[in-house]
């Protein structure tokens, strides 16, 4: 099984790539096979505009079976734990759109620049095929956005306009390519923060990437 991993970062990743390190066999720089996986590691920049350039790249040169998109996330929803691990069911781009005279946004769909039900949307939306029968983590709808919520205003007010429960900068570019090229996909997120007036002392990525990363070994250990 050719199993392809996305991250925007390295160190997100970090745990798992040392794992393969000592327990795989290194084919090349950042490949490895693994029991009867052969796993390629792209870690493509933060960001929609570096994930879409390296994700869409790497698939007009290479067959796989799975892509995962591993990484942190903020979240809106104090129901989640810093720290736990989610399965992002849906995507939805947060700020391409256009800023009102009275300060609202209105985004693309709304502007009808992309017809909310142009495939691969759905109601604006870009949903997992799947995801009904994916059930081994907590299920959350994904907001994606170029700059994160810090402030109590605009953070209300994103949170009046969508129905969603975390915040990532790559996951909506990941969503599109994987459905546009027809690549079976999961985005795994574990909670780092929560989307809240800035404060980076209440952050814990430590914690978050320990948890990711146990769960990216726990998938490699079922898909082997």
């Amino acid at each position: 099984m050719r199993l392809l991993i996305v991250a925007a970062t390295s160190f997100e990743i970090a745990p798992l790539e040392r794992y393969l390190e000592i327990n795989g066999d290194a084919l090349d720089n950042h490949i490895y096979k693994y029991e009867n996986l052969e796993i390629k590691l792209l870690v493509t920049g933060v960001g929609m505009l570096f994930t879409a350039y390296a994700l869409g790249k790497f698939l007009a040169m290479n067959q796989i079976d799975l892509a995962i998109n591993a990484g942190v996330a903020g979240a809106f929803s104090k129901d989640l734990e810093i720290g736990e691990v989610v399965n992002v069911i849906s995507e939805r781009f947060g700020d391409l759109g256009v800023e009102e005279a009275n300060g609202n946004f209105m985004d693309v769909h709304e502007m009808d620049l992309i017809p909310p039900n142009n495939p691969p949307f759905l109601h604006g939306q870009l949903n997992h095929p799947l995801s009904a029968e994916i059930a081994f983590l907590p299920k959350v709808k994904g907001l994606t956005v170029n700059k994160v919520h810090g402030s109590t205003k605009s953070i209300a007010a994103i949170k009046k306009k969508y129905d969603v429960e975390v915040e990532s900068m790559e996951g909506a570019a990941f969503f599109m390519a994987c459905l546009l090229e027809k690549v079976s996909f999961l985005e795994i997120r574990s909670i780092s923060n929560y989307v809240e007036p800035r404060n980076k002392d209440n952050w814990n990525l430590p914690l978050a990437i320990e948890n990711l990363n146990k769960i990216l070994l726990s998938i490699l250990s079922n898909l082997h």
